[in-house]
């Protein structure tokens, strides 16, 4: 876990009430660095802004010479090119109309993908999308995308009338109408957030309850605490591993919920 996680946690454990070991909170997450409140700047935002230019120097890097006999730093890059543009893009939105998505989705996956391993990856160690507000951005920015797309291919009256499924009787308009319209503005992006911001938030929850618990139980327990500590430290361990799944999958799924509704707003019936 990050250090000064560890440490702010080991030091309520140790400190002065004497109550032992306390689990870590959500607050936890909240890691000012400059000022306080709303307008801080925050652990997070440094990690996010750390992203970006990471990545924007890697695929530069590695395209810049780019060849017939690739380098390794150029198949990682076609690697995850090939799964966004062909695996995500084209399969699900199309042959017709997916080239122009692709660099929306690969710059989604990357970042998505990155910030979520930055969970597992020293000195970072911080997930970024465990911070409600990114992806709650990044929901918002799929969804602006999607409605414009669709607008722009069906006009206004167009696009709201393709939410509503065809033939159905009119007297169920009442009901139908206003579930389509709270799934197509208010459900589908509020899940589409909550799953990625969830995974992120919960699976760092446990790592670091299992290695500051594990922590506490070494240094300060019994011999038989001091065994489970161990035990706690390995399945922290076993959890670093399929942590690292599961945010390649939340990038994964995140991405493709978006090629998703892209391909709906583009339908002749959605």
């Amino acid at each position: 876990m990050s250090l000064n996680v560890t440490g702010a946690v080991n030091l309520a454990a140790a400190g002065g009430d004497g109550q032992g070991f306390q689990s870590p909170t959500p607050s936890e997450f909240y890691q000012p660095l400059i000022g306080h409140g709303d307008w801080a700047i925050t652990r997070p935002m440094v990690v996010l802004a750390l992203s970006v230019v990471l990545i924007s120097w890697f695929l530069i890097a590695t395209t810049r010479k780019a060849a017939v006999v690739p380098s390794k730093g150029q198949w990682v890059t076609e690697s995850l090119y090939n799964v966004v543009r062909n695996g995500l893009a084209r399969d699900i939105i199309g042959s017709h109309d997916f080239l122009k998505f692709v660099p929306l989705l690969f710059s989604l996956f990357t970042l998505i993908l990155v910030n979520n391993l930055f969970g597992v990856i020293p000195p970072v160690q911080y997930p970024t999308m465990s911070r409600i507000g990114f992806p709650i951005a990044l929901t918002l920015f799929v969804f602006v995308i999607y409605h414009a797309v669709g607008i722009r291919k069906n006009g206004l009256g167009g696009h709201f009338k393709h939410m509503i499924p065809p033939d159905l009787p009119k007297p169920i308009y009442v009901l139908i109408i206003p579930l389509e319209l709270l799934t197509y503005f208010v459900t589908r992006p509020l899940t589409l957030a909550l799953r990625l911001f969830g995974n992120m938030f919960a699976g760092h929850m446990l790592l670091l309850l299992f290695i500051t618990g594990g922590e506490y139980m070494v240094i300060h327990g019994s011999l038989g605490l001091k065994v489970a500590g161990a035990g706690s430290y390995l399945m922290g361990a076993i959890l670093t591993a399929f942590e690292a799944l599961i945010e390649f999958l939340q990038a994964y799924i995140f991405t493709l919920l978006a090629a998703t509704y892209i391909a709906g707003s583009l339908a002749d019936e959605h």
